[in-house]
């Protein structure tokens, strides 16, 4: 598939605007500005702290919100 084809600007853009969300979340509620370690190993671990972090506040807020047990899109049945 072509990124220049009406699809791939449509998928482009959906993906664009999805990572931004998570990026902002992290930037404005979670105010983090900068990694506090340095070397590649150090920045990969705070990154991946950074990633539990963020998952965990969203599973507290579905929690909070009584929405554990609901799916996006409804489920299908394989045979």
């Amino acid at each position: 598939m072509r990124i220049i084809t009406d699809e791939g600007f449509l998928l482009r853009m959906n993906r664009s605007i999805q990572a931004e969300g998570s990026f902002a979340q992290l930037k404005h509620d979670m105010n983090f500005r900068r990694f506090m370690c340095r070397g590649q190993n150090n920045v990969l671990a705070e990154s991946i702290l950074l990633a539990v972090a963020h998952n965990i506040n969203k599973l507290h807020n579905k929690i909070q919100a009584n929405r554990t047990g609901k799916h996006l899109f409804e489920l299908k049945k394989t045979a």
